[in-house]
């Protein structure tokens, strides 16, 4: 197949286009580099330009003879959505909304979703099924949330299929170490433990101890980026040869404490990480824990990177490659 990955230049979707190319398919990036990098495109064609430019995705797709989309492109910060709302809905909607009547007029109608388990908001049962309510507690949620309801609409009054992939806490990096996780700012915990590691940073700071977990601090469902990115070629696989349009979470059905991420990063890197604790942030849940039953059952997903070791040594291996200090030639 030949498909358009939108946000293909960045974290995920970098993954996802190697996957693709490993199972054969051909593919176009379409990336606005504000938070991709032209290096993580690999040699792939890439268009560097906006969902919002209507003429640019007119030509993408009078130029190109698409099978499907995988839309990556989106703006993913919690609290800068908080901040800053109209931002949010207009890139993660309202430039979605574009990008699927350009597949409309082009007659590409097979469609891979990156959702979020954001849209859940505060869990009320775990592990997480698909049937939880979507009550989003941030505008970053509801975007998502909106291009969901939308993506329903589209099905029933234009054909449009679709698999959205509600994913929980993505990790890690290729295998290869040669594309991986490079954001600024940076928000996850884990590359934040590695910039400490390396002695990019003075210290990592845990927010909050006191919640009812084993140790204290916040449970997250990790999720090797690898294994996200393998879900999606599945998803358009299943599109492909006549699935209806679902929904699936991608988790790995446990979670890792904050100190058991740090924990494990100190024994994958050898390094003495210096630990800071502080007051919990609002917002945060105690637990996010996914089930992804229905995504192993119905597209046959199984995940090969479901140890922390093994997603920590992996990122740690790109962290050392893309941050390291270069040492100095006389």
């Amino acid at each position: 197949m030949k498909v358009l990955v939108t946000g293909g230049a960045g974290y995920i979707g970098s993954h996802a286009v190697r996957a693709l190319k490993k199972a054969g398919d051909e593919v176009v990036i379409l990336d606005n580099l504000v938070y991709g990098h032209k290096e993580l495109a690999q040699g792939e064609p890439l268009v560097v330009g906006d969902l919002q430019d209507d003429a640019l995705l007119r030509k993408i797709f009078a130029e190109h003879r698409f099978d499907a989309v995988m839309h990556f492109a989106a703006y993913a910060y919690v609290g800068e959505s908080v901040e800053n709302p109209a931002k949010y809905y207009r890139n993660n909607v309202a430039a979605t909304l574009s990008l699927l009547d350009a597949m409309r007029e082009a007659k590409v109608n097979l469609f891979v979703f990156s959702s979020t388990c954001a849209t859940y908001g505060e869990p009320k049962e775990i592990p997480i099924p698909e049937t939880h309510p979507q009550q989003p507690i941030n505008p970053y949620g509801a975007s998502k949330l909106m291009v969901e309801r939308i993506l329903q609409d589209y099905d029933r009054a234009y054909g449009l299929k679709y698999v959205s992939l509600r994913y929980f806490n993505a990790a890690g990096a290729d295998e290869a170490g040669d594309i991986g996780e490079d954001h600024n700012p940076e928000t996850h915990l884990i590359p934040l433990t590695l910039d400490a590691a390396l002695g990019r940073r003075s210290h990592i700071t845990i927010y909050g101890t006191d919640y009812d977990t084993p140790d204290g601090t916040c449970v997250r469902d990790y999720i090797h980026v690898s294994d996200l990115a393998q879900a999606h070629v599945l998803g358009l696989n299943y599109l492909a040869n006549g699935g209806k349009s679902d929904v699936f979470n991608l988790g790995n059905g446990n979670g890792f404490s904050v100190r058991e991420v740090i924990e494990t990063a100190k024994k994958v890197t050898g390094k003495n990480i210096p630990v800071a604790e502080g007051a919990r942030r609002a917002g945060d849940p105690a637990r996010l824990i996914g089930s992804a039953e229905k995504a192993k059952a119905i597209l046959g997903w199984k995940p090969k990177f479901a140890q922390l070791e093994t997603i920590v040594s992996t990122a740690w291996k790109w962290h050392q490659r893309r941050f390291a200090p270069k040492p100095q030639t006389a």
